[in-house]
């Protein structure tokens, strides 16, 4: 693959293999050849440590593949009914579920569907946990422990609605507690997982020695090049000995992480006070909102920073919001209407985070095997947009 893939044709794609290139674009492409590898690591990590690792479908929710990873993972983990349920019926094995409050009309189908249902304070244990049925009950924990410098994904910022802190722990509402679940990461190694337990260890140590598990979350960037595996095997073991707790993570990206593409086409190109602007067919906001919201750059095949290569444009959209762009990219030669660009790292909070304004379609998916066909998984159209409306 290059950052352009050639001039888009007529293509018939009912049902049938083809290859990456004759795929409708805007596409999305999981790369199961990739998403194999990581499992894969995660796998050795559970089977090393006896920790069991559970898809955060928050991040990649493409139960498509949900035979394929059900091989590798012990289940699924949950923010929502909705999600419960699509982890229950198409993954199996373990679920599990974290809400920082649940409605109460969805209580007892969340009951039912969910072997492990976790609070988010004293008040909503107090409320639900006589509905909870044969469901292991959890309790989120506040470690008042910053590691990273995203705010926005900084549960341990003060002032944060998730979790309990130390300060306001209720011993007496401990005894139909099973475990305790923190979340604190965020694309981090296990440098910043060892800070943490620490700090878990120092203000919630005299309560883990009641509990039978412990969750620690996702934001385990388990399968980027470089991360410290050892490390973190190190601090699942030590814990495990320590209180003998059955130890979980969740990682959601670390399970998709470079595992996807995005194909998009240029509509246009549109020159103003010497910036070169390429019109897509795709847009940020709709289709990987992340971009605005991080914000992100996206990695872009064959592709500079601006000023790198011969070539910069700034990669915007279709939409009329004006900030919808991508970023400013350079190429080795120009880019014309018509030519194919492929982003990579597409498969992780891309799909989950699709949004129809401006009426702009969502992405079609599509799957490339591991000895590269690719096949259409699903597509959208105007029905999917005027159905979510009225």
């Amino acid at each position: 693959m290059g950052a352009s893939l050639g001039r888009s044709g007529e293509s018939d794609y009912g049902g049938r293999l083809m290859e990456f290139t004759h795929l409708p674009s805007p596409c999305y492409v999981v790369d199961e050849s990739k998403l194999v590898e990581n499992l894969t690591i995660l796998k050795r990590v559970q089977d090393n440590t006896g920790c069991k690792i559970l898809l955060a479908q928050k991040a990649f929710s493409m139960f498509a593949e949900y035979p394929l990873i059900r091989n590798y993972l012990s289940g699924t983990t949950a923010s929502s009914l909705f999600e419960a349920k699509l982890g229950a019926q198409e993954m199996g094995g373990e679920t599990h579920i974290f809400s920082p409050a649940y409605k109460d009309a969805d209580f007892d189908e969340i009951a039912s569907l969910c072997g492990h249902i976790v609070f988010n304070s004293f008040a909503q244990l107090e409320k639900f946990r006589g509905r909870c049925g044969g469901s292991s009950i959890g309790l989120r924990i506040n470690p008042e422990c910053s590691t990273q410098e995203h705010a926005i994904y900084d549960p341990c910022t003060p002032g944060s609605r998730l979790g309990v802190t130390a300060s306001n722990f209720r011993q007496e509402l401990l005894g139909e507690v099973d475990g305790l679940h923190f979340h604190t990461l965020c694309e981090q190694d296990a440098d910043a997982l060892a800070v943490t337990l620490a700090a878990v260890d120092e203000k919630f140590g005299k309560w883990l020695c009641q509990m039978k598990w412990l969750n620690m979350g996702g934001g385990h960037h388990i399968t980027r090049p470089g991360y410290n595996i050892p490390l973190l095997e190190k601090c699942i073991r030590s814990i495990q000995e320590k209180y003998g707790l059955e130890v979980y993570l969740e990682p959601g990206e670390a399970v998709a992480l470079n595992a996807g593409y995005l194909i998009t086409e240029v509509l246009d190109v549109v020159e103003n006070s010497g910036v070169k602007n390429l019109i897509l067919d795709s847009s940020a906001a709709c289709h990987n909102p992340d971009v605005l919201e991080m914000p992100l750059r996206p990695l872009l095949e064959g592709s500079g920073g601006a000023g790198e290569k011969a070539h910069t444009y700034r990669l915007g959209s279709c939409t009329c919001l004006a900030g919808d762009v991508f970023g400013d990219y350079s190429f080795d030669k120009p880019i014309g209407i018509g030519d194919r660009l492929c982003f990579n790292n597409m498969a992780i909070y891309s799909m989950v985070k699709n949004n129809t304004f401006n009426g702009i379609n969502l992405f079609t998916i599509a799957v490339m095997a591991e000895d590269g066909d690719c096949r259409i998984i699903k597509s959208f159209g105007y029905d999917d947009f005027k159905s979510r409306l009225s």
